[in-house]
């Protein structure tokens, strides 16, 4: 074979692998095997890069992730810093809560504070019909940031992720109206509502689902490939109180997904879930995203053999020292059953003051890993 064959045939392997590895997130969160285990980090857009601040110590957060190009570009970099497997859109969970009539802004320093009180059926009532909601009239900067985004993934050969809030996680938001350690008001409606007293809680989580679940389908028609579900606040549920509210909400959501886009693959994520994991196997999602309280080889055991799994390196080992990092990556890997088995992930977010070269260790290792025996 002359020189010339073989170089175009090595060219042609190299261009192959590189074209496999386009969709490689998207495979393994469908479930597949896949030829190394792919990665993205929740947050990895976020505070802990310089660039990153550049913006946000200049602009405020809903400035930022409703102009198309603010949220286009804080989007982007850390993929070209680190290569992750995937591209998240610069959002939030609370993006489509005005299109149901519910106000909100993120106070630097104080967090997301939401000014519509819901405390009555009457109140639920009076909010937008979920079905009729227009998100491209109501959210116009969305499909110009997946769109750019879309094709800014396609020529990088990497997946682009969408995300909504569940349905719990934004009820609860909205009716505490801003972050809240007992989430008292939430947990006085719900038990009102198990009373009979008042259903302002399932009617309200009824219409978060409706909307929530057509805003995913928004997101796959402006370009997303992949959705991942966020049940942000799972901690403040027992098992009880999720099998009761959250858990047929965040399914009738993800039902909603799945009958109009059968072959997007949707994750699910609930943070502070890992007590009652075994309730989770029936989602009704293709994935299951576990936090780092728990185990990556007990979660395999809770959820089956049949279950993927996305997860779950706990946020602060990227404050530790190379080789820590490194040996976090394979240990995860090796519990979850080996290379290619699952789609890696933090157990949380990237936190603010992580050292920007742990992300980018962290990556490397999970890309360069080949299994215990390799």
């Amino acid at each position: 074979m002359s020189a010339s064959a073989t170089e175009a045939e090595s060219s042609a392997a190299a261009a192959a692998t590189k074209s496999s590895e386009a969709d490689i997130l998207v495979r393994a969160a469908r479930g597949e095997v896949v030829e190394r285990t792919p990665v993205w980090l929740m947050r990895q857009a976020g505070r802990y890069m310089a660039e990153f601040r550049e913006y946000s110590n200049k602009y405020p957060f809903r400035q930022r992730s409703e102009t198309p190009s603010m949220a286009t570009e804080l989007s982007l970099q850390c993929h070209r810093a680190y290569g992750m497997d995937g591209i998240i859109m610069f959002s939030d969970i609370l993006t489509p809560l005005p299109t149901l009539g519910i106000e909100f802004d993120v106070i630097k320093g104080t967090g997301p504070v939401i000014s519509t009180e819901i405390r009555t059926e009457a109140d639920v009532a009076a909010l937008a019909d979920p079905a009729t909601v227009n998100f491209d009239e109501d959210l116009p900067f969305i499909r110009e940031i997946l769109g750019t985004l879309a094709k800014e993934a396609e020529q990088a050969e990497t997946s682009l992720i969408g995300f909504v809030g569940s349905p719990f996680t934004l009820a609860a938001y909205t009716i505490e109206g801003k972050s809240s350690k007992a989430c008292l008001p939430t947990k006085m409606l719900m038990m009102a509502d198990e009373t009979g007293e008042s259903k302002c809680m399932t009617q309200f989580l009824d219409k978060l689902a409706i909307m929530i679940g057509r805003y995913a389908c928004h997101q796959i028609d402006c370009g997303a490939q992949v959705i991942q579900v966020f049940e942000s606040w799972a901690h403040q549920l027992s098992p009880a109180g999720f099998e009761q509210f959250a858990k047929p909400a965040a399914q009738k959501a993800i039902r909603i997904i799945k009958e109009a886009h059968p072959d997007v693959p949707v994750i699910y994520f609930a943070n502070g879930g890992s007590a009652y994991l075994e309730l989770q196997r029936d989602m009704g999602c293709d994935m299951i995203a576990i936090d780092w309280s728990v185990d990556m080889a007990e979660a395999r055991k809770i959820l089956g053999p049949d279950i993927p799994i996305s997860g779950n390196i706990d946020p602060t080992i990227l404050f530790g020292t190379k080789e820590q990092i490194e040996q976090a990556v394979r240990d995860c890997i090796d519990k979850a059953g080996g290379p290619g088995k699952h789609l890696m992930n933090l157990g949380h977010g990237v936190m603010q003051g992580t050292p920007e070269e742990a992300v980018g260790w962290l990556v490397d290792e999970c890309k360069r890993y080949k299994g215990k025996d390799a």
